[in-house]
Order: C-alpha cells, then structure tokens, then sequence
C-alpha cells in the first residue's frame, strides 16, 4: 500500500510539474483564472485578514503559480516569456477588477507599480528557473531562494498562528507543504532534500533568534496636551526594550518619539519646572498581528 501511494504522489507531481500542455492559450486563461480568484480572496470581507487575502499582496502563491509554467516548459527562453507574460496579465488585471470596489477607485493602480517591477524580474528569473527541471545538484542552488524565502513565511506564520490561532495558519502550512513539495519533485537525492529543508530553517531560526523581536519607530501625542517648555526633561523607569524623547513642543500639544525593540509595559515621567506628569507605556500587538502604542496619564 505505501509503494502504491508513492507512485500515486509521483504520478501526480509529475503530471503537476511536466505533464501539462502549457500552452499560449493555457498561459492567458490560467493568468485570468488567477487574477480572479485573487479578487475574489481580496474583496470578499470573509477574507480579510486571512491567509487568502495575502495572496494579493505577497509572492507565496505567486511562487507556486509561475514554478508550474517553468517546470512545464520545454525550453529555458519559453519559460521566460511564459512566465513573464503571465504576470504581465494577472497583475494588472487584479487591480483592474478591484476599481468598482475600492474607495481609491482608478487610484488603486498605484500600487501596481511594486509588481511591474517584479513582473520585470520573472523573465530572467524564470529563465534561469527552468533549470530546476534537471533534477540535481544545480536544481537545488537555483531554487535555494525560494526555499529560504517560503521557509521565513512559514516559520513567522506558524509564530503568527500560536499568538493569534488560526490565523495564518493557512498560510503557514501552504508555505510549509511547498518547500517539500519542490525538494521531492527536483531534488531526487535524500541528502539534497535534507539541505534543501533543514539549512533555510536553520538560518532562519538562527536569524531570528538574533535580531530584536520588534523593530519599531513612531510618534504619539502626549495625554492631556500639556504645553511643555524648552527645559522639559522625559524618563522612562524600564528602558530595557524601547526608548522615547520629545519630538515635538507647540502651543497646544507635545508629541514623543517611540523606539520599541520588544513588546512591553513601562512607567515614564515628564518633568517640567514644578510640573510633573506621570503615564504609562505600553507597547503590545493587537489581534491582525499590527504593532500597537497606548498611552495612559496616571496620578
């Protein structure tokens, strides 16, 4: 039963990624199919704040969409036209069928200019990608990239989905089932797939485990907008994950500059003159994952 379940899994991996008739006609059709399907996720309000809804805003998808055109192209140059032109059509028409429904209406084209330049990038990108369709060790250095680049998502959106289950789990798990997926169509060598999983999810455990959990910059107005003046003196009592000055004095409000490097709570003090202010900070992530600041007088 386990052979014959084999066979099953490579009879459709390799239908998957070679056996389909990647045609003109079937390059057009599947690049509209894919831009509908991406509105669909980005203006139905079910989908908002899911990992559908990503789909219209990064590559995961993109990624499995165009190694599809690659791995079913016979020639290097086909792969890049192929894949080039399917971007060139699926991208703008997204924000095309998004013009009816959005607030900005035509304005929301503005956004395209981030994935033209990237559907400038898939035609020598998808070039050099069609050689993973040799199967050894090359495969495996040109698709590197990718695995490193899904391994991130997965690896933050499993984090994302303990701290605010089920949220991008979706997410998480397609990014997840992608890595395996290329290193057991491409990579036929155990020791291939074992580089090819585990030397991305050790560079990104070991990068994240080095940089600070949040890196995070802003500016709020003070509570109460007390006018300050110039010899006006802020401390915080817990400066161990951010630190704040005055940003701005005017007539009728002050603002301070926020530097979080982690989520936390903390105690900070104005004094000016005789005039002392008390608040409490709190640096916390709300549930969609958005870093939030709250600010709060006290006696």
């Amino acid at each position: 039963m386990e052979t014959e379940n084999k066979n099953a899994l490579r009879r459709f991996t390799d239908k998957l990624f070679g056996g389909l008739n990647m045609s003109w006609p079937v390059v057009i059709l599947y690049a509209v199919g894919t831009a509908v399907l991406t509105t669909l996720f980005l203006i139905i309000p079910i989908f908002s704040h899911t990992s559908f809804q990503k789909m219209g805003e990064t590559f995961e998808a993109w990624v499995f969409f165009a190694i599809i055109i690659m791995a079913n192209c016979k020639k290097p140059l086909e792969s890049a036209l192929k894949t080039f032109v399917f971007f060139l059509i699926s991208q703008p028409l997204i924000y095309l069928f998004q013009v009816p429904f959005s607030e900005l209406g035509w304005g929301i084209f503005g956004y395209y200019r981030y994935w033209f330049i990237c559907t400038l990038l898939t035609f020598p990108m998808a070039f050099v990608g069609w050689f993973i369709n040799k199967k050894n060790w090359l495969s495996l250095l040109i698709l590197s990239p990718m695995l490193i680049y899904l391994t991130t998502v997965y690896v933050s959106s499993f984090q994302f989905a303990f701290a605010h289950f089920p949220m991008q789990l979706v997410a998480a798990v397609f990014c997840l089932l992608q890595v395996v997926l290329y290193l057991y169509v491409f990579t036929p060598k155990l020791v291939q797939r074992l580089i090819g999983f585990f030397v991305p999810l050790a560079a990104v455990i070991i990068f994240t485990v080095m940089t600070p959990r949040l890196d995070m910059n802003g500016t709020n107005f003070l509570p109460g907008d007390p006018v300050l003046s110039e010899n006006a003196v802020l401390t915080v009592e817990d400066n161990s994950f951010v630190t704040v000055s005055i940003n701005e004095r005017a007539d009728s409000y002050t603002t301070i500059a926020i530097k979080a490097s982690d989520y936390g709570e903390t105690k900070m003090t104005v004094k000016d003159g005789e005039n002392e202010y008390n608040y409490k900070l709190r640096i916390y992530e709300d549930d969609l994952g958005h870093v939030q600041t709250e600010i709060t007088q006290i006696d």
